[in-house]
């Protein structure tokens, strides 16, 4: 019986050893003791995760949605004129004053660079495209691109036709044809008169032809004005406006009495040739832009006139308006234009009619020219 009885204590001492050994080990590892007290724990706990996202300086998705950069593309038809150079580096500065980024492709008068250029700046993932179309048609399949992509188009200037464009911002195109033809007939209220328009692949030269004729019409029934003359300038070069003058001149034997042309870029190719053939000064000429060159001339007095478009006024106007529709703002466009389509919703800014009489009180003192570059061919 006491052999027994010693041969169990020493295995109830040796299973309390092994079970206390256990319960130590357990301890040692971070787990919970039998008596329900949790142990410090063997690793250091990881901050909360708000404070963990602090000290690494990221924020939420939500917060960082609401502070990402607009981009804006702006796919331009050419930067090969003066005028064009202004309102890519007005549009530019405007849009950056936002906080927002813009991406400037020109493609100088090439429809499928234009379009390749425009699909492009899709694939950038820009929030925005604005167009300064060459070819108001072909552009149109850009349109479509973009609003596949989910990104709204803003027609910059000029209007693209036959498209769902989102919104037109411009200024009042048959306005600019109305002023040059007013302005000219008070120099020459009857007479032969020559119209060298804009590339017909452009809306807006239609439009200033419309307003020209707007006016001219009347006179034109009642015999007082008759025009000789009557022309597209491809693509907007000088080169092919003097080819059109050349034409004109020698179609009317020298007999021409006015020109109206439809920018500053092809009125100074047309008083080249109006000075060749000992004419410049004496035929009233109108342009538009409000081009430096074409600004001497009118204090030179070889063109009669320009139609000032304030460029910055449209670049800033555009660029906010751009940032708005990206954002999915009201842009309260108070206007409706036709481009075939549909009746795109339109901002229309109003053109200035200068000439010698107001040249200073308008383009030198808007600082869109300085006074010393305009008058400097002209003693004082």
């Amino acid at each position: 019986m006491k052999r027994g009885f010693k041969q169990a204590n020493w295995t109830v001492l040796a299973l309390t050893l092994v079970l206390t050994c256990l319960v130590s080990a357990c301890e040692g590892n971070g787990t919970k003791s039998a008596s329900g007290n949790s142990p410090t724990p063997a690793v250091t706990p990881a901050p909360e995760p708000s404070k963990q996202a602090e000290s690494k300086g990221t924020t939420s998705p939500e917060a960082s949605s609401e502070h990402k950069r607009i981009k804006v593309g702006f796919s331009m038809d050419t930067l090969l004129e003066e005028r064009w150079l202004k309102d890519r580096d007005m549009f530019k500065a405007a849009v950056e004053a936002q906080g927002a980024d813009v991406e400037v492709m020109a493609a100088n008068g090439d429809d499928a660079k234009q379009i390749f250029q425009a699909e492009t700046l899709i694939s950038d993932g820009v929030d925005i495209l604005v167009v300064v179309p060459h070819n108001a048609e072909a552009m149109a399949a850009i349109v479509k691109k973009a609003h596949s992509a989910g990104i709204k188009v803003l027609a910059y200037d000029r209007l693209i036709k036959n498209a769902d464009v989102d919104l037109y911002v411009s200024f009042d195109n048959e306005k600019v044809g109305e002023l040059q033809v007013q302005a000219i007939m008070k120099r020459v209220p009857q007479g032969k008169y020559v119209y060298i328009g804009g590339a017909d692949t452009d809306n807006n030269a239609h439009l200033f032809k419309k307003g020209v004729f707007n006016v001219l019409q009347t006179f034109i029934d009642q015999g007082a004005i008759s025009i000789v003359y009557d022309q597209w300038t491809k693509d907007w070069t000088p080169a092919n406006a003097k080819i059109n003058m050349e034409d004109a001149i020698s179609a009317n034997g020298n007999r021409i009495d006015a020109v109206i042309a439809a920018n500053d870029a092809t009125s100074g190719a047309i008083i080249q040739v109006l000075a060749a053939h000992g004419m410049a000064g004496k035929v009233p000429v109108a342009g538009m832009d409000a081009d430096l060159a074409a600004a001497q001339r009118i204090v030179e007095g070889t063109q009669t006139m320009t139609v000032y478009k304030p460029i910055k006024v449209l670049a800033t106007k555009a660029a906010e308006l751009a940032v708005k529709l990206a954002k999915g703002e009201d842009v309260g466009a108070d206007r409706k234009v036709n481009n075939g389509k549909i009746e795109v919703p339109s901002v229309l800014l109003a053109p200035i009619a200068v000439d010698k009489s107001n040249i200073d009180e308008t383009i030198i003192a808007d600082g869109f020219h300085s006074r010393d570059e305009v008058y400097m061919n002209v003693k004082k």
